[in-house]
């Protein structure tokens, strides 16, 4: 099964790359219950990479969808699940992520491709980034995706060494395992069907 994962963050040393890194670890170790070692074909991608012009209905018609628009939404669309830890600004998504979606999302709103996802997001602060989570949780039907989890870390730099690259509250790190054991199932899946 190909796996892609990554933060919706622009930021060069953003938590929640290092929260995503930290899950990746896990599924390819094979520490997630019904999910062996070596069994994902994990990707990942940088936000970056996909820089454009703000997007706007009369750049759209001047000069049509920019080429990193269409290879963002065409990684989405090769990844059998994928796995996103949102950064959370001022409540929402990040203006780097909300602007390669909304490209995206004028090739084809079905953005996500119908592909099963595990959302996560971690803040500095209590939160965790619920806000943002809530919101992307909400709206994943709409742009063509199925949520198995979702987990919101708060206080990150209280539960999570970064020195040692792991969670530390052991209620949080079990329920991270539990989230991503829900891939398990759409790992099944795919070893029906060997063509996805």
């Amino acid at each position: 099964m190909k796996l892609l994962a990554f933060a919706a963050s622009n930021a060069s040393h953003s938590i929640n790359r290092q929260l995503v890194d930290y899950a990746v670890g896990l599924l390819a170790d094979g520490q997630i219950e019904g999910v062996p070692a070596g069994a994902l074909e994990i990707s990942s991608l940088d936000l970056n990479d996909f820089e454009m012009p703000i997007y706007s209905i009369d750049r759209q018609n001047a000069d049509g969808i920019p080429q990193p628009a269409h290879d963002f939404y065409n990684l989405l669309g090769a990844a059998d699940a994928l796995l996103i830890s949102f950064a959370e600004h001022n409540g929402s998504y990040t203006v780097a992520y909300k602007n390669v979606f909304d490209w995206a999302s004028r090739i084809d709103m079905r953005v996500y491709h119908d592909k099963p996802i595990v959302m996560l997001s971690t803040s500095p602060g209590g939160g965790g980034g619920g806000f943002v989570l809530r919101t992307a949780g909400h709206l994943a039907g709409y742009f063509g995706n199925e949520v198995l989890a979702s987990l919101a870390v708060p206080r990150f730099g209280e539960n999570f060494d970064t020195e040692a690259d792991r969670l530390t509250d052991p209620d949080l790190d079990v329920q991270l395992r539990e989230a991503l054991a829900t891939l398990a199932g759409v790992l099944t899946g795919c070893a029906d069907n060997p063509d996805s």
